[in-house]
């Protein structure tokens, strides 16, 4: 019996159609053979690394996987990152330049937005393999009156030295600029970047920390990575950010920062290759960087892997954009700039994130020797100085009470700030569920203490005014060493406020007062104690220096102050500490 099943009797027709398919596609599948063998020899070897874990990087014999074979070097002004000296006839404009933009803009304009730069990654750098599907990125760069040479070399840099398949685009945010060459001029400059670039502004001046939130909504790669719009990234940068973020979505990653002069555009490393800083802080809340202590050193099997660090300086890093938006983005009640890179430092640590400075991604940045402009509006009728009142919200946000005391007793007329609502952030401290500042202290921050101890309580603070003369103690914004002088009292800190802790130490800001035979100096304070050799007495209102048994006085007739042996009914050698009331 059959099956059921009918079988159909193939013709000469059917043969003779297999056989014309056969040969059309043996040409094609020979055309697809060839461009994907050429397209493994344009993309990383990543692909070639059979047998291999490519979640992680690893270190190869040969060279990375994203590493250029030759290094580029030309010739012409500032080629290889080699500083340009200006004819004299165009130094009177460069001076102009400089007052307007805070950077030699004439010698900007000279050099090639394209030029070659040299290398300052540690050598082992170059061995690095890295996974190829890394997270796609947008770069941020937030903008206002920004000399158009330095914008248009930042972004060629980045175009030049990115593998094109990470990079999303590069997100120009203008914080509502008034320069009319970063507008019509810079919108026709962009068409030429076939769609990598895109420019959106603020309909009013916004400043630093509220663009860059904006830039972060508005961006449309996987990972957000700020950079400051004068920069230009070196030899392959971006890779290694990406990495660390590509393994833990909670990371935040950071380039070792190389320094570019602002008058002739000379790029220089401003760690050795072999140097290795982290971030850090002091109880004013001041950025410092630290060696990276032998307890974090031994995590790393590589001279040239990435290493956490509690904090960043602010400008530049990368970050899961969704994750960013997860923590609030930066807290809305920060105003201008200032203290953003603590807030957020804290933040991801407190809430289960972490930082990881990047050794082999190397960015160079323009430092400018001054800030070019204002804030306009965005400073008015506010009860403080703005960094003060930042610095007060992220205090009193992430600060255990015990470690608010130590800001508070560094900064005391933030007292008298207002902070505006901090609410918002307190529920988001609480609904993330983050550790407290202890925590954080004792096992990211430790190395804080050994720099910067403690605080002891102030004693006394404010002027301090001369009972013979009514002037005031004046720092006159001098940096150590200088020598100490009597002026008019203002009434307004900064420069006249001074304080003496319980442990004997004078000083003013981060720096302290000292005495010898040479007469009373501004110095630095030494690293790693909170002690001094003065105590006030305030029956005799007299200054005892008790390493040498003396007393801070006045010569008559000058303003000279010394060391002399005490006269406990001199007016010369009396002072009176007057707090300070700020009328904000």
């Amino acid at each position: 019996m059959g099956s059921g099943v009918k079988y159909r009797r193939r013709d000469n027709n059917y043969y003779i159609k297999i056989g014309v398919l056969a040969l059309i596609s043996v040409p094609v599948l020979y055309l697809i053979f060839n461009w994907a063998r050429s397209s493994t020899d344009n993309i990383p070897a990543q692909k070639q690394h059979l047998g291999r874990d490519l979640n992680e990087p690893y270190l190869a014999e040969g060279l990375g996987n994203y590493e250029p074979e030759h290094l580029e070097s030309r010739k012409g002004p500032g080629e290889n990152g080699k500083a340009y000296v200006l004819p004299a006839e165009k130094k009177k404009n460069a001076t102009q330049s400089v007052s307007k933009y805070g950077m030699n803009m004439v010698c900007s304009d000279e050099i090639s937005l394209d030029r070659s730069i040299v290398d300052t990654r540690a050598p082992e750098c170059r061995h690095w393999v890295y996974p190829y599907d890394l997270p796609r990125t947008s770069v941020i760069l937030v903008f206002h009156n920004e000399g158009l040479s330095v914008l248009l070399r930042t972004i060629h840099s980045i175009l030049k030295r990115t593998p094109e398949h990470l990079l999303h685009e590069i997100l120009l945010v203008d914080d509502f600029s008034d320069k009319e060459n970063l507008k019509g001029e810079l919108d026709s400059k962009i068409k030429n970047y076939n769609g990598k670039v895109r420019l959106i502004r603020n309909k009013e001046r916004e400043g630093l920390i509220r663009t860059r939130s904006t830039g972060a909504r508005e961006a449309r790669g996987e990972v957000i990575l700020f950079l400051d719009a004068h920069c230009e990234v070196n030899t392959n940068w971006l890779p290694p950010l990406l990495a660390p973020i590509y393994r833990d979505r909670r990371t935040m990653t950071v380039p070792f920062i190389d320094g570019i002069d602002s008058e002739n555009f000379e790029y220089r490393p401003v760690y050795g290759s072999a140097q290795l800083n982290r971030g850090i802080f002091e109880w004013g809340m001041l950025y410092k960087e630290n060696l990276v202590p032998e307890r974090e050193q031994s995590r790393r099997k590589h001279k040239s892997e990435p290493f956490r660090s509690p904090t960043h300086a602010g400008g530049l890093f990368a970050i899961d954009r969704k994750y960013f938006l997860e923590l609030g983005a930066y807290d809305e009640g920060l105003l201008v700039w200032g203290g953003e890179n603590f807030e957020l430092s804290f933040k991801i640590w407190q809430c289960g994130g972490s930082i990881e400075w990047v050794p082999c991604s190397r960015v160079g940045h323009v430092y400018r020797s001054f800030m070019p402009y204002n804030f306009g509006k965005l400073a008015e009728k506010k009860k403080g100085p703005l960094i003060t009142i930042n610095y007060k919200r992220v205090i009193e946000t992430w600060f255990d009470e015990e470690y608010k005391e130590y800001f508070y007793t560094r900064e005391p007329l933030a007292k008298f700030t207002d902070m505006g609502d901090i609410s918002r952030q307190l529920e988001l401290k609480e609904r993330l569920n983050c550790k407290s500042f202890d925590w954080y202290m004792q096992n990211i921050a430790y190395d804080v203490f050994e720099k910067y101890p403690k605080l002891p309580p102030n004693l006394h603070w404010g002027d301090i005014r001369s009972v013979a003369n009514l002037e005031c103690m004046d720092m006159l914004g001098q940096h150590p060493p200088s020598t100490i002088e009597l002026r008019h009292c203002n009434g307004l800190g900064v420069t006249q406020l001074m304080r003496l802790n319980s442990a004997g130490q004078l000083s003013n800001g981060e720096r302290c007062i000292e005495g010898d035979e040479h007469g009373i100096q501004l110095a630095v304070c030494k690293l790693g104690t909170v002690d001094g050799p003065w105590r006030y007495d305030e029956k005799t209102l007299t200054l005892h220096h008790n390493k040498d048994d003396k007393c801070l006085g006045i010569h008559p007739g000058t303003k000279k102050l010394s060391l002399v042996k005490c006269d406990l009914k001199s007016a010369y050698q009396q002072w009176n500490f007057y707090e300070i009331k700020p009328k904000w």
